[in-house]
């Protein structure tokens, strides 16, 4: 079986937020103590996905690889992809075509927070499936600003709905899709919506006519937290400073992950907290690893 490939779309202009994102990528920008980026960078590592393209726009990509390097610090490997105009979610397919090569992937949205303790296995489910697709539903009390679930009476998945002004459930697709290798072929079909984006919710929906798309729902036990609004990036933050304030571990640290999966040897992690160490963030990994 080919190996599963990881995406982050990091694109886009970040216009809602204006003006904090005219000057730097909404992706880059700080997540109570770490760069946003690094809690769907961590989600593809939970989902042992060391191959990841991450694509930008090509004005935030010398800060991108600044912050990232290539990766091999946390035994990964990046690629850089550059998106000239962002047009839909639906897009990061074709531009990423070369890279996946046919290979099945998991494509994350830079701005998405995802928290749970049984997330790795819900992650290893998904990554399962050799062909069709997997998205995740989160229910949500504003369904109107996200893709939405479009339920029967059985509970079975009729449609996605992409930003419906009358959602039909309160269940929102998150940032989070697994796809077979056919998603760049189906991608390139597509034709602009009336918004003139390639519509993730219309990729998704191919997959779905043909019984092949998987809709997991996750339940209360999981925290979904995207960063789209002034209030729900100030709501993200929160959350991440509330729980490790609570528990004393962090959430998205690669490092730790990582070390644990044996992608990086102590030398490597050592080399990390000295660079890290005048931070609250490198004193964690000290602490954590002696």
């Amino acid at each position: 079986m080919t190996q599963r490939k990881g995406i982050i779309l990091a694109g886009g202009t970040g216009s809602r937020l204006w003006p904090i994102t005219m000057g730097v990528s909404k992706q880059l920008l700080p997540l109570y103590d770490k760069p946003m980026i690094y809690y769907p960078l961590t989600v593809l590592m939970l989902a042992d996905l060391r191959d990841i393209a991450i694509i930008t726009t090509p004005e935030d990509q010398d800060q991108f690889r600044r912050l990232l390097g290539d990766g091999s610090q946390w035994g990964l490997r990046f690629t850089w992809i550059e998106q000239p105009r962002p047009e839909g979610l639906a897009q990061a397919y074709i531009l990423a075509e070369r890279f996946l090569d046919g290979a099945p992937s998991a494509m994350a949205l830079g701005d998405n927070v995802f928290f749970g303790h049984g997330l790795p296995e819900l992650l290893a489910a998904a990554d399962a499936r050799v062909t069709g697709g997997t998205v995740f539903g989160y229910r949500v009390a504003d369904p109107e600003r996200y893709g939405v679930v479009d339920f029967d009476a059985a509970g079975q998945v009729r449609a996605i709905v992409e930003k419906p002004a009358v959602p039909p459930s309160n269940h929102a697709v998150t940032g989070l899709y697994f796809l077979d290798g056919t998603a760049p072929a189906r991608a390139a079909r597509l034709r602009p919506s009336a918004r003139g984006e390639l519509e993730i919710a219309t990729l998704l929906d191919s997959y779905l006519q043909e019984g092949s798309l998987q809709v997991q729902t996750m339940g209360r036990g999981y925290a979904w937290l995207d960063t789209g609004t002034h209030e729900s990036l100030l709501d993200a933050g929160n959350f991440v400073r509330t729980l490790q304030a609570r528990q004393g571990l962090q959430i998205g640290c690669p490092e730790e992950i990582a070390f644990s999966r044996g992608w990086i040897d102590r030398a490597a992690l050592e080399r990390q907290i000295a660079r890290l160490e005048k931070s609250a963030y490198g004193r964690y990994l000290r602490a954590l690893y002696g």
